[in-house]
């Protein structure tokens, strides 16, 4: 049996918080301000990261964001092959979005899945008139054609790694990593 191994930090906690002020910039300049915009965590560590592009939107714009918490758990396309019973947490978004812009926000981008089942939860809830999508990390080996709009750091990657988001305060720091199966 094979474990995950540590092989290298990719971004401390200084990168992320640099990376997250330029996406914050990038999303103002992008919308052209601020108005109608609604940021969307994806469970789990797409929120904090919403929360804190929200606080560096606030501190840029001086005006507050809606947050919102989207779960993808019933959306997910691999829900049947889960070995485990999935857990189901609530979707909260405070505001209605039909006509507004969607910020979409996740910690990896992959195989582009968890954005489809992002996308169709988004869909089922209102209908916003733009989705936009933020990550802090885009590895590549997409299998659907999803591309990030914002992107915190590109890390190619080969297949047999795992890149590993640490935020806190889910996890014990703010790091991203990337693990690789030892033999």
């Amino acid at each position: 049996m094979s474990t995950l191994v540590e092989k290298t930090v990719i971004m401390d906690e200084q990168a992320i918080r640099r990376g997250l002020i330029r996406i914050a910039h990038e999303i103002i300049e992008n919308n052209k301000g601020i108005k109608d915009l609604i940021l969307v965590g994806i469970r789990t560590r797409g929120v904090p990261l919403a929360e804190r592009l929200a606080a560096e939107i606030k501190r840029i714009e001086g005006a507050e964001l809606p947050v919102g918490i989207l779960d993808i758990t019933l959306y997910r396309d691999d829900l049947s092959t889960l070995s485990y019973q999935p857990i189901v947490h609530e979707t909260q978004i405070p505001v209605d979005i039909s006509g507004k812009t969607i910020i979409l926000i996740d910690d990896v981008l992959y195989t582009g899945r968890t954005v489809r089942a992002a996308l169709d939860a988004i869909i089922d809830i209102g209908r916003p008139k733009v989705i936009q999508l933020a990550v802090l990390v885009d590895r590549g080996h997409r299998e659907l054609p999803i591309r990030a709009d914002y992107v915190g750091k590109n890390v190619p990657t080969s297949s047999k790694e795992v890149v590993g988001v640490q935020l806190m305060p889910v996890d014990e720091a703010d790091k991203v990593v990337i693990k690789e199966f030892a033999e």
